[in-house]
């Protein structure tokens, strides 16, 4: 996780600087991050990286809507904070990515539903651990949406579900009906509910 490096096989630079390489690049070039940043059977960094988005936004949360820190220490406000932040980093993320990623795969198996021959068969796609890097890389933009602005938490939220229809797409090559089919549950549950996007909207539209 600390040493940069790169093999023939794709996989995206480790450590805080790859991290920070590899969320600069989906945000900007989506299509060659997830071509580069996808590796078969590595989990590790797609998970350390959708901890990283958490810690993020988290941070942002906290630092800018202190009432919606709920009272873990009742003498302290600071230290309810760093509890709730811990908890986020600890247990919110990766429980929330890996929930995230069983809907998106229970998804794209659907969306790979065709009829041969009056036969159900599965299109070819890639495997559960392209899903779970695809829902992970392709949270980038809540880093941002910590803020107590919904109108940025929805545009991120918005391009976040945008990129996994990108990545989901480079994953598993189905075409632009089946990926939105495989995307929307996902995207929906991990960034619409998981980040809050969904109340962000609500709150807009009842303005």
């Amino acid at each position: 996780m600390t040493s940069r490096t790169r093999d023939s096989a794709g996989g995206r630079p480790r450590g805080p600087r790859g991290i920070g390489h590899t969320w600069v690049e989906v945000l900007i070039r989506p299509r060659q991050a997830f071509a580069n940043a996808i590796t078969p059977g590595d989990q590790a960094p797609a998970l350390t990286f959708a901890v990283a988005v958490a810690a993020a936004f988290a941070l942002g949360l906290i630092a800018t809507d202190p009432g919606a820190v709920p009272t873990v220490v009742p003498s302290s406000r600071a230290l309810s904070g760093l509890v709730v932040f811990l908890v986020a980093v600890a247990l919110a993320a990766p429980v929330g990515l890996h929930l995230t990623a069983a809907v998106a795969t229970i998804s794209v198996v659907v969306a790979s539903v065709e009829i041969a021959d009056g036969h159900f068969a599965l299109r070819d796609r890639g495997g559960v651990s392209e899903t779970v890097q695809a829902v992970a890389y392709a949270s980038s933009p809540m880093a941002l949406a910590g803020p107590a602005i919904p109108e940025i938490r929805v545009v991120c939220g918005a391009y976040a579900a945008v990129l996994l229809l990108v990545g989901l797409r480079s994953v598993h090559g189905l075409g632009p009906l089946r990926t939105a089919v495989a995307a929307l549950p996902p995207a929906a549950l991990g960034y619409g509910v998981g980040y809050r996007v969904v109340a962000a909207a609500r709150t807009l539209f009842s303005a």
